[in-house]
């Protein structure tokens, strides 16, 4: 399996017709040894068999077609995700949506200190909140700003 995700097709066709050779090689070659040789890799290939890990098959992910053209993970237990999965996939969920509250409650408090500064600021200024309405005003505004400079 490792070897589809690694090699294209073409260099895994070269590898297949190489090692079939090299088995036929070695086939050919075992009628001419003598029998206690045979014999004795014949024991050794029984040992190594015998020695070898059993590979554990796992089902991997897939996504199957439900119908209606909609697709779900296949995850293959088909056990489910069983309590503490349910809990742990609620999580992320969780921690977006506090995330939010957060977010919000820190741009509203942004907002309230910002008018609070624009009432202090009329409040204890000089001139009446009218003043500030007048469209006049923003032209003396410019005017003192740019003598300033």
């Amino acid at each position: 399996m490792k070897t589809l995700l690694q090699h294209p097709p073409s260099l895994m066709a070269a590898e297949d017709i190489l090692g079939r050779r090299i088995a036929a090689r070695l086939d050919a070659s075992t009628q001419e040894l003598p029998y206690d040789v045979s014999e004795r890799l014949r024991a050794a290939r029984m040992q190594a068999l015998a020695k070898r890990k059993a590979v554990a098959v796992h089902a991997a992910p897939a996504v199957v077609q439900t119908g209606g053209g909609v697709a779900a993970l296949n995850f293959g237990g088909g056990d489910g995700f069983g309590l503490w999965g349910r809990l742990a996939s609620a999580i992320p969920l969780l921690a977006l949506v506090a995330g939010l509250f957060v977010i919000q409650n820190v741009l509203d408090d942004d907002r309230v200190n910002e008018i609070a500064e624009v009432d202090a600021a009329l409040l204890t200024d000089d001139l009446p909140p009218q003043a500030y309405a007048d469209p006049g005003f923003l032209q003396f505004l410019k005017t003192q700003a740019s003598e300033v400079r």
